[in-house]
């Protein structure tokens, strides 16, 4: 319904970053394909590492990876373009890639990328199932508190993403104690660090404000070991926990007596 005459160019997300979803791809591309002319462009960044990608069988004109996703160097990126499909040059004054972006190549960090690359691919049958039950371990001792709900998809998932709502919890006092635990966590997206706003992804979902607030999202990585979620396990849920009991003590006067009861 968003596609119009005047629309040019259509941006999907293969695997979303902040709920780990992986988008029904095929069925959007296959509506897009519908109106002539729309250029279909996939965000392959969060999933690169995990899924394999083979933009024939998908249909697309662009798809985009990062190489930090899959530890290569940082700042380095790839865009595939369909032969055939016209980009105006980013910048103007050479003829780097084909004209479309003038300056000097970061050959060393596209040669790091690619190998990189090969190698996450390469692992990908021994890392995703082995990641995706670890995430599982996680989850199951999150949502066994009470008001913790999973967000994103509850299968169609990336194998190393977690992201839940913790009720009743403030997100950035939870983060801020499990950094001083030794786990990394955060309320979003890393594009999104900083921001006081709440997650517009979660708001779409249709989350109040007030929950958003208490979301929490951990991801798992080639090099997550057993021993990383049986010290997850305990020390996650303790902390939501002792979180939420020193809220509740917030509300309550000197004598015991709750405010405004």
């Amino acid at each position: 319904n968003a596609i119009n005459d005047r629309t040019i160019l259509v941006s999907l997300m293969l695997a979303n970053n902040e709920v780990g979803t992986i988008q029904p791809l095929a069925d959007l591309v296959r509506r897009v394909r519908a109106h002539r002319g729309v250029a279909i462009h996939v965000d392959g960044v969060q999933a690169a590492p995990y899924m394999a990608i083979d933009v024939q069988e998908m249909d697309v004109d662009l798809l985009s990876i990062a190489s930090h996703k899959f530890e290569g160097p940082k700042g380095v990126g790839a865009l595939y373009v369909r032969h055939g499909t016209i980009l105006l040059p980013q910048m103007h004054g050479g003829s780097q890639e084909r004209f479309r972006r003038a300056g000097t190549e970061n050959v060393a960090g596209a040669y790091g990328m690619a190998v990189a690359y090969e190698m996450a691919r390469a692992e990908q049958l021994e890392v995703a199932p082995r990641l995706a039950a670890l995430r599982d371990r996680l989850r199951d001792a999150l949502t066994a508190l009470p008001n913790v709900e999973l967000t994103g998809h509850p299968r169609k998932r990336l194998p190393g993403h977690l992201s839940v709502i913790a009720r009743e919890t403030d997100g950035e006092a939870l983060i801020l104690n499990l950094d001083m635990a030794g786990i990394s966590a955060s309320t979003g997206s890393a594009c999104t660090t900083g921001s006081t706003e709440p997650s517009h992804v979660l708001t779409a979902l249709g989350y109040p404000e007030e929950e958003t607030r208490g979301s929490l999202r951990l991801t798992l990585g080639r090099t997550t070991a057993d021993a990383d979620i049986d010290q997850a396990v305990v020390v996650v849920p303790q902390t939501i926990s002792r979180l939420r009991s020193a809220t509740a003590a917030l509300v309550l006067d000197p004598l015991g007596e709750q405010v405004g009861a």
